[in-house]
């Protein structure tokens, strides 16, 4: 698939982004690097494994008692993502995240989740998306891996170079890779792992 059609972030106006418009948001839109504008830059990234079922799986805590464990799969439909991220983040403002920290794991999320649905599947309701996520107070680790073709990380080019500043696209994974403490990229580039660590 040529790049340009995979290039896995959404345009401003993020179909997920818009339901969660509070005084701290700042309209995010695109794909690629590393450096974010905001809270905190961070550098390279790793996770959690998904795994099935139509509805969310009864949230489950580790023996320590302090991690919660969160498990989804559902059809390419944004709505059903809002559902999942609103959920993963309770989960993590219960477990003592906030300010920098929190507002980082929501852009990524939601770049995360953005870019399966519709840069992965395709918009393709046939195809789902799988998000695993741990919470404990220290870091949330979350997984979302969806049935696309793929990408090679290293193909997707630059949103900061000049011949890229006024592409529509192009600048979540670069929001990612910024936000988050950990990230990686691996089945092809169908499936996103990244780590948060808690910084409050």
């Amino acid at each position: 698939m040529p790049v340009a059609d995979r290039e896995r972030a959404p345009e401003s106006g993020n179909p997920i982004g818009n339901w969660f418009s509070s005084g701290s948001r700042m309209d995010v839109g695109g794909s690629k690097r590393r450096k974010g504008s905001g809270s905190e830059p961070s550098r390279r990234k790793s996770v959690v494994a998904p795994s099935r079922g139509a509805a969310p799986r009864k949230p489950s805590r580790s023996a320590d008692g302090e991690a919660l464990k969160l498990a989804f799969t559902f059809p390419s439909d944004y709505a059903k993502a809002h559902t999942v991220q609103k959920q993963i983040l309770d989960a993590a403002e219960k477990r003592g995240f906030g300010g920098e920290s929190f507002f980082a794991l929501r852009i990524a999320l939601e770049e995360g989740l953005v870019n399966a649905i519709k840069h992965g599947n395709r918009l393709d309701r046939e195809k789902l998306v799988r998000v695993a996520a741990k919470v404990t107070r220290a870091r949330a680790e979350i997984t979302v891996e969806d049935e696309g073709a793929g990408f090679e990380r290293h193909t997707v080019p630059d949103p900061t170079a000049n011949q890229n500043l006024h592409r529509c696209s192009g600048r979540g994974i670069l929001l990612i890779e910024a936000y988050m403490s950990e990230v990686k990229w691996d089945h092809g580039g169908r499936r996103l792992r990244m780590v948060r660590e808690n910084r409050g």
